[in-house]
Formats: C-alpha cells, sequence, structure tokens
C-alpha cells in the first residue's frame, strides 16, 4: 500500500470510524461459517420460519446429514447439485449440505420456465436437483433432455411449525425430510482450495444473449461477507442480531446479504417465503422484532401503499437498518420511508459477478442520497471511458465502472471469450455507467447497453425515471429507446408508465405527464411516446425488466424475438 492510500482512493477517508482499510480474508470452504457459529452460538435460533426455531446446531446437523446423503448417491468434489426452492429452511439446509459435500451450488429460480431450467441444468450439468414439490411437474417435464439422475423435493411446511413426519414418496423422487431422518451425519473430508474452488454457479438474468454462469469460488463468498459485516459491525453485533430476509436466497443478493452473511455473524434470519406478501411480512415483523431489513425499492414502496401500515407502526420501529440495492431507490420513497418507520435505508451496489456487493454508504458517516456509497475494504473502482476502457476519464464525468477485488468472479462456466471481454487483468468491466464525486461516492447513471441515442445525444433512462418518479401521477416507469422510422440508426425515448390510484388513463394525464418533463429534462430527453399500463414486468427482486419491454416493441414491429 503507498505511503497515501487516500491518494488514489479518495474514498478510504469517509469510511465510519473502525471500519478498516483493508481486511484479512480466511481461506475456507464457506461451510465453516457454520461450524464456527455453531461452536459459538449453538443455541441460538439460526432460522424463524412460520413461528417454528430452528436452532444453529440442529442446523448444522441436518446439512451435515444432507451432505451424507449427497456422497452415498454418488456426489464428488466439485460435481454440481441445483437447488430450485423458494424462502423456507430447506434452501440454506441444502446450501451447506453441499458445500459440506465438496460439491458446487447452482441456484435455480422458482420462477423459471421449463426451457429457462433445461438450459440450465445442461449448462452446469447438475445430476441431482434439490427442489420444492411444487416444482415437480415442470421437472419432470423436462427430465429426460437433461443428465438429472436424482430428484429431491420437498413441501414448503416440512419444516413449519405442523410438519408430518413422514412425508408420502412419489414415484422417480426422493423426499428430502426422510433422507434426513434416515441418514446419520457423515460428512466427508477433503481439502478446500478456497481460491480456486467454485462455491456457485451464479447464472445471470441474460439481459444480453443467453444466461451466463458465474464462477464464484469460496474465497469470493467468503470475502464478500467478511467485507460488508466490518461494514455493518456497529449495528450487526455478532449472535445479537435478528434480521428479516424476504429477498429470494436463490438471487446473489439474497443468497450472499440475507444468508450467507447473516450465518458468519450469528443472526437469526425471519424467513419469509413470498416477497408479494406484505401482511405476512408485517406479521414476522410484529413477531420477532428485526432490527435489519435488506430489500428493494419496490418492496419499499409496497409497504407505503397498504391502508394498514400505521397498525404495524410500532412494530417497525424494531427496524434500525435497511440496505437496498438491485434497482436504482427513488429518494422521495426513502425520505417517506424513513419518516413512517424510523429506520435509515442505505443504498449500495454491487452485481452476480461480484458476489455481489462493492458498495455501500457508510451507515454512520456522510450518506449521499442517490448515490450508492464507497468502495466496501480491500475493493478498489475507476470510472473508465465506454469505447476505450484503457482510459481514464476525468473525476465527476461519467464512464464505464470497472472493479477490482477479492469478491470478483473467476470467470464464466465454459465461457472463455465472454470471460475474456469481461475481466482485464483481474479488473471487472461492469456494462455500467457511473461517475466518482470528489470524495470517491459513486453514483450509478444507467446500464450501459440501456443507453438510447436520440439523434447523437445520450439519454440515460435512469435519469429520466428519476425525474418521472417526482410526479405526483406516476406510480411507477420504465424508460426504453425504439427504433426511430425517421432516422434509421436513431431512437426515441418511450415511457411505461403504472399509474398511481385516482389518475385515469387519459390524453390529459399523458399531456400532463410530458409537460412535466419539458420543464425538467432537455428536450430530446421528453418521452415521444407513453403508454400506461396495469404493472411492469419485474424480477422477483424488484428489477423492471426494460428487456421484456424492447422484446414488447419488437414484437410489435414484427420482429422475431
Amino acid at each position: 500500500m503507498s505511503e497515501n492510500p487516500y491518494a488514489a482512493k479518495p474514498w478510504l477517508k469517509y469510511y465510519d470510524e473502525g471500519v478498516p482499510i483493508e481486511v484479512e480474508i480466511p481461506e475456507i470452504n464457506i461451510s465453516e461459517f457454520l461450524d464456527n457459529t455453531t461452536k459459538e452460538f449453538g443455541g441460538r435460533t439460526a432460522i424463524w420460519f412460520m413461528k417454528n426455531k430452528i436452532s444453529y446446531k440442529r442446523f448444522k446437523d441436518i446439512a451435515e446429514r444432507l451432505a451424507t446423503v449427497l456422497v452415498d448417491l454418488g456426489v464428488k468434489k466439485g460435481d454440481v447439485v441445483a437447488i430450485m426452492l423458494p424462502n423456507m429452511p430447506q434452501f440454506p439446509f441444502a446450501f451447506y449440505g453441499i458445500q459440506k459435500a465438496g460439491a458446487t451450488v447452482t441456484a435455480c429460480s422458482v420462477l423459471h420456465t421449463e426451457h429457462e431450467l433445461a438450459y440450465q441444468l445442461n449448462d452446469s450439468g447438475a445430476e441431482i436437483i434439490i427442489a420444492w414439490d411444487n416444482q415437480l411437474e415442470k421437472i419432470m417435464n423436462l427430465k429426460e433432455r437433461t443428465r438429472l439422475r436424482h430428484i429431491i423435493i420437498t413441501n414448503i411446511f416440512d419444516y413449519g411449525p405442523m410438519a408430518s413426519r413422514n412425508p408420502p414418496e412419489i414415484a422417480g423422487t426422493m423426499q428430502f425430510l426422510n433422507l434426513i431422518e434416515k441418514t446419520k451425519p457423515n460428512p466427508p473430508t477433503f481439502k478446500t482450495n478456497a481460491k480456486e474452488d467454485v462455491a456457485i454457479l451464479q447464472y445471470t438474468g441474460g439481459t444480453t444473449g443467453l444466461p451466463k454462469g458465474a464462477m464464484l469460488t469460496h474465497y469470493n463468498l467468503v470475502a464478500n461477507c467478511v467485507q460488508m459485516y466490518e461494514w455493518t459491525k456497529s449495528i450487526a453485533k455478532r449472535g445479537k442480531m435478528t434480521a428479516l430476509t424476504t429477498l429470494p436466497l436463490f438471487h446473489i443478493y439474497g443468497m450472499q446479504v440475507c444468508m450467507n452473511s447473516f450465518i458468519f455473524s450469528g443472526t437469526t434470519i425471519v424467513l419469509h417465503p413470498d416477497p408479494r406478501d406484505q401482511k405476512g411480512l408485517f406479521e414476522a415483523i410484529k413477531a420477532t422484532h428485526p432490527a435489519m431489513f435488506p430489500g428493494v425499492p419496490t418492496m419499499y414502496m409496497r409497504l407505503l401503499e397498504r391502508d394498514d401500515l400505521e397498525d404495524y407502526a410500532k412494530d417497525l420501529r424494531s427496524i434500525k437498518i435497511c440496505n437496498t440495492g438491485a434497482a436504482p431507490m427513488p429518494p422521495e420513497v426513502l425520505k417517506e420511508f424513513e419518516e413512517r418507520t424510523g429506520a435509515i435505508i442505505v443504498e449500495g451496489y454491487g452485481m452476480t459477478e461480484a458476489s455481489p456487493a462493492t458498495h455501500v454508504n457508510p451507515l454512520k458517516g456522510t450518506r449521499k442520497i442517490g448515490s450508492v456509497g464507497l468502495a466496501l475494504p480491500n475493493t478498489e473502482y475507476k470510472i473508465v471511458d465506454i469505447d476505450d476502457y484503457t482510459k481514464i476519464v476525468p473525476q465527476g464525468e461519467s464512464g464505464e465502472i470497472m472493479i477490482k477485488g477479492p469478491q470478483v468472479m473467476m470467470g464464466y462456466w465454459n465461457k472463455p471469450e465472454e470471460t475474456e471481454g469481461q475481466l482485464k487483468d483481474r479488473w471487472l468491466l461492469t456494462g455500467d455507467i457511473g461517475r466518482m464525486d470528489e470524495e470517491g461516492y459513486l453514483y450509478i447513471v444507467d446500464r450501459k447497453k440501456d443507453m438510447i441515442n436520440v439523434s447523437g445525444f445520450k439519454v440515460y433512462p435512469r435519469e429520466l425515471e428519476d425525474v418521472l418518479f417526482e410526479n405526483e401521477a406516476v406510480e411507477n416507469v420504465a424508460i426504453i429507446g425504439i427504433p426511430d422510422p425517421k432516422l434509421p440508426g436513431n431512437e426515441s425515448v418511450k415511457a411505461y408508465i403504472v399509474l398511481k390510484d385516482g389518475y385515469r388513463e387519459s390524453d390529459e394525464t399523458m399531456n400532463e405527464i410530458k409537460e412535466f418533463c419539458r420543464k425538467n429534462v432537455a428536450p430530446y430527453k421528453v418521452p415521444r411516446e407513453i403508454e400506461f399500463r396495469k404493472e411492469l414486468p419485474e424480477t422477483l427482486v424488484g428489477k423492471v425488466l426494460r428487456k421484456d419491454l424492447k422484446d414488447i416493441e419488437a414484437r410489435r414491429r414484427g420482429e422475431e424475438v
């Protein structure tokens, strides 16, 4: 390290007191998080689920029984095992059981179509899947098109308060609960090369081309959990925290921020199975009084819209810190949520390829609304020219974000060309446009691929969306570029808008919104078209799928998608 580390990394001097510039990353199998926490807090509740409590000691026992089952089924070190489960205790059991067997996890979304699931299973080479029984028909339909040898199924109530002890066996499958009950824990012993052994193959959303499996090593995952713990330890005391987990664990944000980092710190994880069930979410908060609530902007927005919010106002006061990512946080939503709950929302940034967190706002220091904060310990970043990553742009100017740190992936599974295009001498080209201010805080401008070319002028959808969120009629909004029929090679701006209750989908409303835009943005940024919709296509973590909107427009033009 140079004598003055702040010169090249201006963000370091704005760290909260007690947050180190560099942290030591242990080279271990991530399953050792569970072992270490069980030694320290074995009797503590690890998972609260539907009022049922599961201790760390029992969690470890179940994971070791599952590891034994997998080895008995022929799983060897480095094999890939798939998980297809919503937020229920079996997800962390499966994740840690697979790691204790020396295998690699690939987590599949429960929203996958047969085509998407078959692609991920075939690309990863998974021969065993641990799945929600709700997904069984889908899996059976595609089994012959994959390498699947064994299907282990489980019910969402198997570890709930009213679980049956002997669920009936279904032909062609094995019951998770029955396997655990009849197997004595005897996990294998093996040596983990933390920097080389892949812990998870985490598939990206496939926003461009086919989804790619990011190879995240044990070192990558462990590093990011240690980085996040050091950032939050002033609030997140080891063995004393309760945290709400409603983000899907099969998504990297949920998996790392809401599961692995909490297990590392001995936190009680309040598992909520469905992020759309806000009533159930309120009841879980009332029953457990969590201090931490990681979420996404749409989650906070929808909670604010509920008529019964005031009924739970007292319970919500237990929440001290909310961290948000995955999508831009409208400033007015942040302000209203904080005013009505007393919590603070800390914005951060990350991506699948970085395990995922790279930036977070300070918890106690200067929190800049609209910024995703400062680079985590051991993390470097720079802003480079959009067309030439070898050129660093002047501070304050927009360019592509490049990141370097111990959390950055090894590469893409079986995709050397894509890996070469994304990793440059251990620096990750993110595909995101951002800018660094004079104090080193990062601001996200937009995705590089979503930039709209209006007669040579650059329009960033996120900038216009932020403006439209300030309009009193707008509940939700997405901006895309569509081909301009009059100017080949150019685009025009189109807005998809969900109106708040009480506002009519009419020409008058449309004209009022356009006039609002004319007063707040340059003329070339004003949407040429506005389409009102009842809802926008979103991922389970609340990220609006602009790609789906572009596909809709392409079909309308008669193009094949």
